[in-house]
């Protein structure tokens, strides 16, 4: 009788035990902003971010989505014991928490997986969810320009100049839609600095290009204010006689690649050197 009563007291404690102590989540991962909530009964078996990769996006015909930005893997695992949710239900959710923010269905396998992309505070997102055995794997890239750690040198900027009369300069930002010079363009400011000093007979047209987002007009005045600010830059912080420099903006009107996805237009919003 005792043996009973023991094993029947073990037996709720097990049960319970079950009940109230899920699987915790991995140290360190979390729900991404994008999908604070998730699938019952699934906990965080590993995640991954890198602040600057590509990641090929499913399509159900043609070539895949390649995109590129802040990449987050995040892996769920189905709780030992439980349901196993289908792979309608979890694609149908995520269409959903995705419309419900803004977001558009880019492509989607009904039983397997679904992709999609929002913009929040100017920044598009893509998102894919692809359902697997007692899993799901969440995809997510916020689409940036790469931080450009390696700079043009004077000597690349003397070339091109000699070969072509212009070259583009990288390196030098501003923040969305202001002309103030953010501090991270002070090495590619240097780097003209030099060639400047270099050949102290030569003069330059400093031209500011955006990207297509928003109204021509508007992008010309832009485009003009931030030329202003590297040559008054130049000038002030450098000791570049003024004569020498003239700033003139083309807004988006001189692009170098498709304004189409943000690759594009993170490459035509840029500074040109051209020799008068």
């Amino acid at each position: 009788m005792v043996f009973f009563k023991l094993a029947f007291i073990f037996v709720l404690m097990f049960g319970f035990s079950q009940q109230t102590f899920a699987t915790p989540d991995k140290v360190g991962c979390a729900d991404h902003h994008l999908f604070p909530t998730r699938m019952p009964d699934y906990y965080l078996q590993n995640c991954e971010t890198k602040e600057y990769d590509g990641y090929d996006f499913y399509v159900r015909k043609g070539p895949k989505q390649h995109q590129e930005g802040r990449f987050t893997f995040l892996t769920y695992k189905l709780e030992q014991g439980k349901t196993d949710q289908s792979g309608l239900a979890v694609v149908r959710n995520y269409e959903s928490a995705l419309t419900k923010i803004g977001g558009t269905i880019v492509s989607s396998d009904p039983q397997r997986w679904v992709n999609g992309k929002v913009v929040i505070d100017g920044r598009e997102i893509w998102a894919q969810a692809e359902k697997g055995n007692g899993a799901i794997w969440l995809r997510i890239i916020e689409k940036k320009a790469m931080v450009q750690h390696i700079v043009a040198d004077a000597a690349s900027f003397e070339k091109d100049l000699k070969a072509t009369g212009h070259v583009a300069v990288y390196g030098i930002y501003f923040d969305t839609g202001k002309s103030v010079l953010k501090p991270e363009s002070t090495p590619a400011l240097q780097e003209v600095v030099k060639l400047l000093n270099k050949d102290p007979s030569l003069n330059l047209w400093v031209v500011g290009h955006t990207d297509s987002v928003g109204k021509v007009e508007d992008n010309m005045k832009l485009a003009q204010a931030r030329a202003e600010a590297v040559v008054v830059a130049l000038t002030t912080t450098h000791g570049i006689k003024a004569a020498r420099l003239k700033g003139y903006g083309v807004g988006p009107l001189c692009p170098t690649i498709s304004n189409e996805d943000e690759e594009g237009r993170a490459k035509n919003r840029r500074v040109d050197l051209v020799k008068q």
